[in-house]
């Protein structure tokens, strides 16, 4: 209610500034969709009045929209080439600090070298609903990203306002469950990235009994619109495959009596907002709610999926297989292969090799993981816990994983240490179990409806002090 009278607000102030200014209702553009939109630019930027920079907001915002994606292209090329840093003021303001270094001069040095953009999307801002338009934009920007290299600085622009606008301190943690307004449940089965929601009793399944959680962050600017989601089972020990925990049929666990809490799927919702990270705050107050909400929980823990592993195997690794290795994982070929038992015979050995080397060893040019998962979690602090054989058999589990799936264990005692670790020196935290050969009693390690001599039950999570590796 309150945001709808908000509107409503800025509704009235916009139309009062539209009269002021002698704007039409919808602000027509140029012949060339482009030159009305500079001087509305122009003029905002140039402007003082509330009402009229509310108007002149809403108005470049409609002509933004007016355009097709050729011209929105050459909005953003506009925005890099016109609206960068006054280089004459810069220059005298860097004259005037080298004569006297100042904290004043300093300062004015600082703002007279922030480009004139940043100052624009700051008072597009101001219009009804523009948070929202303005990441909306951005992810039309993102898509202009690979062929156009000079709309990088107007990229760092957003990222540096949305960093702001977005911080933790604006974020609002929302239980999501059976009783959540339908256009935020809709939005939950749109949004899920990692495992497919098929429809709403399938949704129901996740969020309506005892042993199931959902939490996702929402920011005041965008009413029912959530940012970021996870999901959670709540289990008796950390399992290792995802079929079974999403089940129909499975056995549900009483919330009282479960141990672990397993995030299993977490789903980043806009776009726009790509690169501005608040997932890590996410999972460690949704870690505080459970906890106090169910002091039995002790055990946190992940099971995440592989996304770039058969990428990676394809592309990087497959230059440096053996011959016999390169004939194993040909069989990846062959949708079925994880129902045949002497494919796997032959798949398995290459791939456990792989599945190591691409946690422990491969790295990005700039040092970090190759995994986008792995990057995540143990940003965050998590250990590598445990690799999962037959972990998800789903067709993009099977596409893109090779069927792995991952655990890593948020152990509350060591996040920090954990997180230092990597973040200064680039190590991975993995436990024994990872960095020793594949099992073939380990947990996940057998064919779905085969047992092994220990059955498919999870081994017991290992302490946590592991072997680090840079």
């Amino acid at each position: 209610m309150r945001g709808t009278i908000f509107s409503d607000l800025l509704a009235s102030i916009t139309e009062r500034g539209r009269a002021v200014l002698g704007l039409p209702q919808r602000e027509t553009q140029g012949a060339d969709g482009q030159t009305s939109i500079v001087d509305l630019c122009e003029r905002l930027l140039s402007g003082r009045g509330e009402a009229s920079g509310t108007a002149l907001a809403r108005a470049v915002l409609d002509a933004y929209d007016h355009l097709n994606e050729a011209g929105k292209k050459d909005f953003f090329l506009m925005l890099a080439e016109s609206f960068g840093s006054d280089k004459s003021a810069l220059l005298e303001a860097v004259d005037r600090w080298t004569q006297e270094e100042t904290t004043e001069r300093a300062t004015e040095l600082h703002y007279r070298s922030e480009p004139r953009r940043q100052e624009l999307l700051r008072r597009l801002n101001y219009a009804a609903g523009g948070t929202a338009a303005l990441v909306k934009m951005r992810e039309t920007l993102l898509g202009h990203l690979p062929s156009h290299p000079a709309l990088r600085a107007v990229d760092r622009d957003f990222v540096h306002l949305f960093s702001s606008w977005f911080n933790r301190g604006f974020l609002v943690l929302r239980r999501i469950d059976w009783t959540s307004p339908a256009i935020v449940l809709e939005k939950i089965i749109r949004y899920e990235a990692v495992h497919q929601i098929l429809g709403w009793d399938d949704l129901r399944r996740r969020l309506d009994p005892p042993d199931r959680r959902c939490y996702a962050f929402f920011h005041p600017a965008l009413l029912d619109e959530p940012l970021i989601f996870v999901e959670i089972a709540l289990c008796h020990e950390v399992p290792s495959a995802i079929q079974p925990l999403l089940a129909h049929d499975r056995t549900g666990v009483p919330a009282g009596k479960a141990k672990t809490a397993v995030f299993y799927s977490i789903s980043n919702c806009q776009q726009g907002l790509s690169g501005v990270s608040f997932g890590n705050f996410l999972i460690k107050q949704v870690v505080e709610e459970l906890r106090r909400d169910l002091p039995g929980i002790k055990t946190f823990a992940t099971l995440s999926p592989v996304p770039g592993f058969v990428r990676w195997m394809r592309t990087v690794a497959m230059a440096g297989m053996s011959a016999q290795d390169r004939a194993g994982v040909a069989f990846l070929d062959d949708p079925q292969w994880w129902t045949e038992p002497c494919l796997v015979a032959k798949t398995r050995p290459p791939l456990e090799r792989l599945a190591r080397q691409y946690f422990l060893d491969a790295r990005l040019p700039d040092g970090r993981p190759v995994d986008p998962v792995a990057r995540f979690h143990l940003g965050n602090g998590a250990r590598l816990e445990r690799i999962n054989w037959i972990g998800d058999i789903s067709p993009k589990g099977i596409q893109e994983s090779a069927g792995l799936m991952v655990n890593y264990l948020y152990d509350l005692d060591w996040i920090e240490a954990n997180h230092e670790a990597y973040a200064n020196n680039g190590e991975i935290v993995a436990s024994p179990e990872v960095r020793s050969p594949f099992s073939p009693d380990s947990p996940g390690n057998t064919l779905p409806g085969r047992s092994s001599r220990r059955g498919n039950a999870p081994k017991r999570i290992s302490p946590p002090v592991g072997t680090r590796s840079k």
